[in-house]
């Protein structure tokens, strides 16, 4: 305790203060810009925070850490287009909701469930570190490939009210995930002669593409259909009240407490990602509002993933500060800044310099109390500025931004050729009424699952015994059947009794 009221002292120096406003800051505006994310804004800003003391140079991570994933959730929200992959989910309830006029009410959702869910995760971050560590090195390969299982579980909560489209596209999502160099033999698959696919399909391109390109082909569309029946370009409506009234924060209240609970326990195992807790948890919002159609501006549709998803923020540094482990790959990238200032994260950071390791625990808690009104403001003004713009101006910019977010990544002019591919294949689906998210989620999945099954017969000598004997595996694959087989039960009790 008396390090933590140490590390709130120290924090509200204006020293530091102002370069952990500043992180959060830089976060909202490059994570509101597609392909930019929090991973490469901290590329950049480790050299630079080299020259900085520690206390100042670790504060600026921080505030971006926190705000990046958040600030790509406006663009998703207001142009269908996911700034960050974290908002890959958020845009199909928020983007019907902004075209039905309630583009304000949308952000302010989103944001509340950001700070709700970062809160949470710095309060886990503050007090449950170094137990809930050790938990998160039982994860194995046989641990993973059920974690996968769990994940494609979801599928049936994402489908809407068509199974086997979802199917569909969930099929020819594991085609493209199997694309590039096989994790067993090493050799190409599927790469049609092309080295940039070696690696895989460009993930970032890909959903820029799917998402963005395919929202301009819509604007086109529109745009040549107004001009041949001569009507007039519709009105982009107001943003309305921004604030979520108390009667939207009840109802919203058990999907933020379920979703940043998942959205924790995803955070704190090293490599499941926050791609995969934001698919949890939406699909834990499907099954817990059946009532509800989602996808055509639901609530709980923004609320979920955007809880999950900063909550993954600050759990990502249990093993990291814990024991030294980086959860993800932004975590990593924290890890070299911290070695840059010469500390070593894991057990001995708290015994060495307790005044580092807990400034950082209350940075993410301030950080997300900064990130509240600061993103309420940028989001306003953001969505009325957006919807000020002229169609066919916005349709340019939008298409500018995707295409220089793609090439963005790593310089390559492939990655704006797989962006326009995938916005083809995404304004085709759309056009044939199938559904993004499956399809998105099987590609995350599919590497996970290959390399967690493979690697598991190889530990235990080809016996399947492995996936039944480890606890937190048959823990995962019983959820998966449960998740699975309820629906079906349920579906043949409700025919026997409407036979009866």
């Amino acid at each position: 305790m008396e390090n933590l009221i140490l590390a709130f002292s120290q924090i509200m120096l204006p020293s530091v203060f102002i370069f952990l406003f500043a992180g959060v800051l830089i976060g909202l505006v490059v994570g509101s810009i597609p392909g930019i994310n929090d991973t490469v804004t901290l590329a950049v800003l480790i050299p630079i925070s080299f020259t900085l003391e520690p206390s100042s140079a670790l504060m600026l991570l921080v505030g971006v850490y926190c705000s990046a994933c958040y600030g790509g959730s406006i663009p998703a929200i207001l142009l269908k287009i996911p700034g960050t992959a974290s908002s890959v989910v958020t845009l199909l309830d928020g983007y019907p909701m902004t075209k039905r006029g309630q583009a304000g009410k949308a952000l302010g959702i989103s944001t509340i469930s950001s700070v709700f869910g970062g809160l949470a995760s710095s309060l886990v971050l503050m007090f449950f570190a170094p137990a809930l560590a050790i938990y998160a090195l039982k994860f194995g390969p046989a641990e993973y490939c059920a974690l996968a299982i769990l994940g494609f579980s979801t599928v049936a909560g994402l489908s809407g009210k068509n199974i086997i489209k979802s199917l569909i596209v969930c099929a020819l999502g594991l085609f493209v995930s199997t694309i590039g160099l096989s994790p067993q033999t090493g050799f190409p698959r599927y790469d049609f002669g092309s080295v940039w696919l070696y690696e895989g399909v460009p993930f970032v391109p890909m959903l820029i593409g799917l998402f963005g390109v395919a929202s301009v082909f819509h604007m086109v569309e529109k745009m040549v259909k107004q001009r041949i029946e001569g009507t007039e370009e519709t009105i982009v409506p107001e943003v309305g009240r921004i604030l979520p009234n108390w009667k939207m924060v009840k109802r919203l209240l058990p999907t933020w407490c379920t979703s940043t609970a998942i959205g924790n326990v995803m955070g704190i195992i090293p490599g499941a990602g926050m791609l995969m807790a934001i698919y949890l948890s939406y699909g834990q919002a499907v099954r817990s509002n059946k009532d509800k159609e989602f996808g055509t501006g639901v609530p709980e549709g923004i609320a979920a993933p955007e809880a999950a998803n900063n909550a993954v923020v600050a759990s990502s540094m249990v093993p990291l500060l814990s024991l030294g482990v980086p959860g993800n790959a932004t975590s990593a990238l924290f890890l070299g800044a911290l070695m840059i200032q010469g500390l070593r994260p894991g057990p001995a950071l708290f015994e060495k310099s307790p005044d580092i390791a807990y400034l950082i625990i209350v940075g993410f808690f301030v950080a997300n109390l900064i990130m509240g009104p600061l993103g309420l403001l940028f989001g306003k003004f953001l969505s009325r500025t957006v919807f000020k713009i002229p169609q066919a101006f916005l349709a340019s910019i939008v298409i500018l931004l995707c295409c220089t977010g793609a090439y963005a990544i790593d310089n390559s002019l492939f990655n704006i050729w797989v962006t326009l591919a995938f916005g083809i294949i995404g304004f085709g689906f759309d056009k044939v009424g199938l559904p993004h998210a499956p399809f998105v989620l099987a590609i995350i999945l599919g590497a996970m699952l290959e390399r967690g099954f493979s690697q598991a017969l190889a530990i235990s000598d080809g016996s399947y015994m492995i996936f039944i004997e480890k606890p937190i595996s048959l823990g995962l694959l019983i959820a998966s059947a449960c998740f699975v087989l309820f629906p079906i039960i349920k579906f043949l009790l409700n025919k026997t009794q409407k036979q009866r």
